[in-house]
């Protein structure tokens, strides 16, 4: 995958490699120390229901998604569900 700036991922929807749109997305989290990302932070779209995700929620309700599942990064960030 070719490299993306963080900036250029703010706002951009998240979905599903089945089609379902999850959400957008909030943060990234990482390892201050060693540069590696953890999980994107997702807020999720008000038809899904985050708890038929399997996705970890933080304590606001927001879906972490581990990175090692990102698929593509276009017009959506596509995720393996």
């Amino acid at each position: 995958m070719a490299d993306i700036l963080a900036e250029n991922l703010s706002g951009k929807a998240v979905m599903g490699s089945d089609g379902t749109e999850l959400g957008m997305l909030y943060n990234i989290t990482m390892n201050l120390k060693t540069g590696t990302l953890h999980d994107l932070v997702v807020d999720p779209h008000e038809a899904i229901s985050p708890k038929k995700t399997p996705f970890e929620q933080d304590e606001e309700g927001r879906l972490n998604v581990p990175v090692g599942r990102v698929q593509a990064v276009k017009d959506y960030i596509v995720i393996q569900r």
